[in-house]
């Protein structure tokens, strides 16, 4: 019966896997993003000789999961014909294109300010036809849109300023941000100069973006120069399409704050072995993207090294503590699962022992302690040659072995499925079941696995939501 039950399992995942990539999912609902001004459908001899526009992102005050932007745009408009021109110049308040947020929902910036040439004029809410483009759905025919009337003298610059609030939009802990560039293409020719500056509450680092779309929400627009907590796009003589349009995501502002606070702390009490937990925690959270695996750019590695460091000082003074030998473990694992066991890659830091050893010191020291429980369901389900399931709700860690020998490869599923455990590399293991278990000396055999284990996360989940330290 059980031998029957496992492979209904097995067949169950394999099925689920066949429709859902390892590194896909639904995209999360999208915010309305900020966009250039819009003269409507007449034409103009009005154009966008520059514009300035600056989202200062922050923590959103009803969510700190997630982030907001404050957006002040700054258009210079000049009229470059000979009679005056009175129009009524539009903003957007959903999507310029009549698409939905991703679930047939349409939200809306709920309050907008705007000037000109300094002085507060009103807006009216009107419902008019999207402006068709290349990523256009048609999900309705029309979208509300802030409308104000502006009269432009013949060669005369008018200033117009915008203000308003957006939100981010993405899993955590990565929010994302857009501003629509090409609406300002209804214009007279091109736009002449365009700045757009992204400014943080701190300085930006490659470590708190996201540049290469990991974490599921695009990548962010290449060419923005850094500078202290700023980064600027410049654009110039250019006629906007959806190209030019801007998207940065950013790692949400209270986590990278967390960050900075526990390394001023660690610097100020480096025998502060908490602080070097709620550190490694932190920088984790941060590597670690929405669905489990960790960042695999130059920035994301250089946050595993630093999460792994700090959890070997955390537990250099906290030998302890078993939540944060579980935390250690869970990270070493998750850098394991998705870097080495489903690329195919050989164990040849010895990651997988180590990882048993932590769970196994962790329970030993707390044997009521859930998260390294789950943990070890998970990896029994994943690897079950490293981690046997008994009757009676105990493991047995059939990775680890009393001699240390020759790192060799735990056959992740890039390769040939390898031939079952022998009896010698798994003749030393440790069954967990009461908090008397003898330690195991140092880990250091890894066996050959079977290659078709690896579907079976799919089925439990990528990531462990664990609500305490760790």
């Amino acid at each position: 019966m059980k031998k029957f039950l496992s492979t209904l399992l097995v067949l169950f995942v394999l099925i689920s896997a066949a429709f859902q990539p390892a590194h896909a999912d639904v995209a999360p609902p999208e915010t309305v993003p900020g966009s250039n001004l819009n003269p409507g459908d007449e034409s103009t001899q009005v154009r966008m000789a520059a514009e300035t526009v600056t989202l200062t992102i922050s923590e959103n005050p009803a969510d700190p999961q997630t982030a907001i932007a404050r957006t002040d745009a700054v258009f210079t408009m000049r009229n470059l014909g000979s009679t005056e021109e009175r129009m009524q110049v539009r903003f957007p308040l959903s999507f310029f294109n009549g698409n939905s947020d991703g679930f047939g929902r349409f939200p809306e910036i709920a309050s907008i300010a705007v000037k000109v040439d300094g002085k507060s004029v009103p807006t009216r809410r009107e419902n008019q036809p999207f402006v068709n483009n290349e990523s256009s759905f048609e999900e309705r025919d029309e979208v509300p849109w802030a409308v104000f009337d502006v009269t432009f003298p013949p060669n005369q610059d008018v200033i117009i300023e915008v203000t308003y609030d957006v939100n981010g939009f993405g899993y955590y802990p990565y929010q994302a941000f857009k501003y629509i560039l090409e609406t300002g293409a209804g214009w007279n020719g091109t736009i002449g100069k365009a700045d757009v500056i992204v400014r943080m509450p701190y300085e930006i680092s490659e470590q708190n973006l996201d540049l290469t779309g990991q974490a599921g929400h695009g990548e962010s627009t290449p060419g923005g120069v850094r500078s202290g907590n700023e980064i600027h796009w410049t654009f110039e003589d250019f006629e906007p399409t959806t190209s030019d349009n801007i998207e940065i995501v950013i790692v949400t502002p209270s986590l990278w704050k967390k960050v900075l606070q526990e390394k001023d702390n660690v610097a100020k009490n480096p025998n502060d072995g908490e602080a070097w937990g709620r550190l490694a925690k932190a920088y984790k959270d941060v590597a670690r993207m929405p669905k489990g695996w960790l960042r695999e750019d130059a920035a994301g590695l250089e946050l595993y090294a630093l999460s792994k460091d700090a959890y070997e000082r955390c537990l250099a003074l906290l030998p302890n503590d078993p939540l944060w030998h579980y935390g250690y473990a869970d990270l070493l694992w998750s850098h394991f699962e998705y870097g080495v066991y489903w690329s195919g890659r050989e164990d040849t830091e010895g990651l997988l022992p180590t990882i048993l050893s932590e769970l196994q010191t962790s329970l030993e020291l707390d044997p009521n302690l859930q998260e390294a429980k789950d943990l070890l369901n998970r990896i029994s389900y994943s690897i079950p040659e490293a981690v046997g399931r008994n009757d009676d709700g105990s493991f047995t860690l059939l990775g680890l072995t009393a001699t240390p020998i020759p790192p060799t490869p735990w056959g992740g599923p890039a390769t040939e499925a390898a031939p079952p455990s022998t009896p010698q590399a798994v003749a030393a293991t440790q069954t967990l079941s009461s908090p008397t278990s003898p330690p195991v000396e140092t880990p250091g055999a890894q066996n050959p696995l079977c290659g078709s284990a690896f579907l079976l996360p799919a089925l439990f989940g990528v990531a462990f939501v664990i609500k305490k330290r760790k």
